[in-house]
């Protein structure tokens, strides 16, 4: 029995080694096909400015999920309760939905958005309560971003 397990993982990974290497023998043939504009083929933008630009969206999304971290351990009020409202729901997916949605356009429906991420079915935080939370929290947000 445990001969068969080891082996149909070893076909899985035999099947998965096989597909990666079809897919760059493709792309090696396409590059031999089409010269360097077989990039147009694996690359949306390739006009862009997205590698001038990589490094700086990098580190301003690494920033600014550092920032949202910072401040849920921090002291601040609203910190608090948010951290009391998760009782031992994951901080760490808190912010990087956070960071997500901060990038929302509309802030009604940014509102909205946390508002969902913050209810759980076993909160006993009216909805009243719920929406003042959300509406402190993106307040916060909004001084330290």
């Amino acid at each position: 029995m445990a001969n068969q397990k080891e082996t149909h993982e070893l076909e899985n990974q035999v099947d998965k080694f096989t597909e990666a290497l079809a897919t760059a023998r493709r792309m090696q043939q396409d590059w031999l096909n089409y010269g360097l504009n077989f990039i147009h083929i694996y690359v949306e933008d390739v006009d862009g400015d997205w590698l001038e630009t990589w490094e700086d969206v990098e580190l301003a999304g690494h920033s600014l999920l550092d920032t949202i971290k910072e401040f849920l351990v921090s002291d601040d009020d609203v910190a608090i309760r948010v951290r009391q409202h998760l009782k031992e729901r994951s901080l760490f997916d808190l912010a990087v939905n956070l960071e997500e949605y901060w990038r929302i356009s509309k802030a009604d429906e940014r509102l909205s958005a946390v508002i969902n991420l913050l209810a759980d079915d076993v909160s006993s935080e009216t909805d009243f309560d719920l929406l003042h939370l959300a509406d402190s929290l993106l307040a916060k947000l909004a001084e330290i971003l």
